[in-house]
Order: C-alpha cells, then structure tokens, then sequence
C-alpha cells in the first residue's frame, strides 16, 4: 500500500466515524458552523438521531452517508454520496420533505414545524457554473421574497474543490479536508493553522492508524468500485436496448412505407434481406 496515501474522509465509515461520535461533537460544530455560514457559538446543543457507525454488512453496495441531527432548534441531514446518482435533486428534495413532515406530531399545529436543513457533499458535478457551494431557499420569483426560513438545501460540489488551501476561506478548508486522499493534502491543510482544522486532522491521522478503520475503507473503496461498474454496465445495456428498439421501430417504419407504395410482402422481404 502506498504509505502517502490516507484513508479517505469521504467514505460513509470514515464520516460516521469522525462526525457521528460523541467525543468528536465539538469537530461536528465546527464542521457544521462553517458549511452553514452561522457562528460557532449558536450552536448551543447537537443530538444526533442515526448514530450507527458501522453497516450490518461493511461491503453493501449502493450505499450513501446519512448523518440526522438536531443542531439547536433545527433538523439538519449531512449527506454525502460519492458516485452520481440519476435524479438526485429530486430525491433530495423528496428527502428534505420527509424530514420536514415527519417531525411534526398528531394534532400538533403546523407551527410546530421546525427549520429543516439538508446538506448535502457530493463528489460530482451537479450544477453548469464554476461555484462549489449552492444555498437553495424558496422565494418569489419577481421580488425574491423569501417565502419561509424553514427550508433549506445546500449542495456543496467537492470535483470544484481546489487543492491549494486558504486560511481565510474556513468552508473551503473544510471541503479540502473531505477530499483530501493524501498526507500531503493533510500537511498543507495543517499549515494553514486553523486551530479547528488540525484538532479534525488529528482525529483522522487516528482513524488512518486504526487497521480495522484502514479495513473498513478498503471494503467501503471495493463497494464503491462495484457500485460505478454495475451503473455504467446498467447505462450501457440500456444504451443497446434503445438502439435496438429504435432499429425494430425504423425497420417497422420502411416496411410501413414500402407497403403504402404498393410492394408486396414477398418483395419487401426480398430488399432489405438482400
């Protein structure tokens, strides 16, 4: 194995694992004051509702990181999914819907209703434009008013992520460190000296040293392998199946015409066998 290589912070064990334990809540506030643009000290109270760590079966395939938590008065969802996914707005806005309803009780006014945030960190492009960060609201389309602060969807895009890191740029250190994959990558970002930064840096620098985590990452890079191969293999026979279809559907169409035009069947059979 090459000795520069880390485990990476954007496999779901990895995540879980540094974001998903109670002895790392004060890296988790961290994470989350600065992708969220709200101050550290707002965030009072983290409790976090799926808290499993490890998968009942390590090397499942189609797998994606799920972290729901209440961050204060708020419902926040962490995603992160590493191999494109068709129709992923969609699910995530059908996701953010079901969060969202889900929290409010029987015979509960709609008030109730609480702030919901997704956030999702994909390791994709979704969006034709050169920003990795996307903050969507819902408002007014002429006057841009917002029509509830409840809602909120963030896609953050780590394939638009520089590599060279800016101490005066906290979300995008943040982002880096997701994406790093090397101890060069951790170096750099080390040397910044963002306090909040190191103290992640040096909780992966554990989970690397860890062999059942290195493990673990290795049967979660497997997967993901597995998962690529199995979608593109899907696509193209997918591919095949509407060539195919469109050569029976234009065949049926030549016949069609030659038929209008008089010909018999025999000679029909006759020129496009020849």
């Amino acid at each position: 194995m090459n000795q520069n290589k880390i485990i990476k912070l954007k496999l779901d064990v990895i995540f879980k694992a540094m974001f998903g334990t109670q002895e790392n809540e004060e890296v988790l506030a961290n994470f989350l004051s600065k992708l969220l643009e709200i101050p550290r000290e707002s965030i009072k109270k983290i409790i976090m509702d799926n808290v499993e760590l490890i998968p009942e079966n390590f090397a499942d395939k189609f797998s994606r990181v799920d972290l729901k938590m209440q961050v204060d008065d708020k419902i926040v969802n962490v995603e992160l999914q590493v191999n494109n996914e068709p129709d992923f707005t969609e699910r995530t806005l059908y996701y953010w819907s079901k969060i969202y309803s889900s929290e409010l009780k029987s015979g509960e006014p709609y008030k109730k209703l609480r702030e919901t945030i997704c956030i999702n960190i994909v390791n994709f492009n979704i969006f034709d434009c050169p920003e990795y960060h996307s903050n969507f609201k819902i408002m007014e389309k002429t006057r841009h008013e917002v029509l509830t602060n409840k809602f909120g969807i963030h896609f953050f895009e780590l394939k638009k992520i520089g590599k060279n890191p800016d101490k005066n740029n906290p979300m995008q250190l943040w982002l880096q460190l997701v994406n790093a994959e090397t101890e060069e990558e951790l170096d750099m970002l080390e040397n910044t000296n963002v306090q909040e930064i190191n103290q992640a840096i040096v909780v992966l620098r554990k989970l690397n040293a860890d062999e059942k985590m290195r493990y673990l990452a290795d049967m979660r890079e497997m997967a993901l392998h597995d998962e690529a191969s199995a979608m593109l293999g899907s696509r193209e026979e997918g591919i095949e199946i509407g060539r195919e279809k469109g050569r029976i559907e234009g065949r049926a169409e030549i016949i069609a015409k030659m038929r209008k035009k008089g010909m018999s069947d025999e000679m029909i059979d006759e020129i496009l066998n020849s």
